[in-house]
């Protein structure tokens, strides 16, 4: 073993446990700090969509466990707001029609449900395409 080679491990060693408490540290201060509690909460409520014809769906209210935090929900045919067809949490099994005008097909047309929960987050919970 040659002299000039002796330093070479403890300087690794040393750079290897600065690196090691820099990380624990990051870690660390990324909760302290609340950088990790970005995550929100995923709400299960159900609905489900019934066909009957060419030009509307049925959307009906089935519940779930999260029903009481729904605020209201909403229909969307095609990304527009149906005004008409809305629901709160006290409407558990009401179904309401979506449909298109006269002489139209809801083939292909995207249906979606979205609700907003207590604190205001807003969540799409069915998503139907039209057959």
């Amino acid at each position: 073993m040659k002299m000039d080679e002796k330093g070479v491990s403890p300087v690794i060693g040393v750079i290897l446990m600065v690196a090691i408490t820099v990380i624990l540290a990051a870690v660390i201060a990324s909760f302290v700090f609340g950088f990790g509690s970005t995550v929100t909460r995923t709400y299960t409520v159900a609905f489900t969509a019934t066909q009957p014809n060419s030009t509307s769906v049925w959307i009906t209210f089935q519940g779930g466990p999260d029903v009481s935090f729904v605020e209201t929900c909403k229909a969307y045919l095609d990304g527009q707001e149906q005004s008409e067809v809305s629901w709160d949490s006290n409407e558990v099994g009401v179904s309401k029609l979506v449909s298109v005008g006269a002489g139209q097909n809801i083939k292909d047309r995207i249906i979606t449900v979205k609700c907003t929960f207590a604190g205001g987050q807003e969540q799409v919970v069915l998503t139907y395409v039209g057959r």
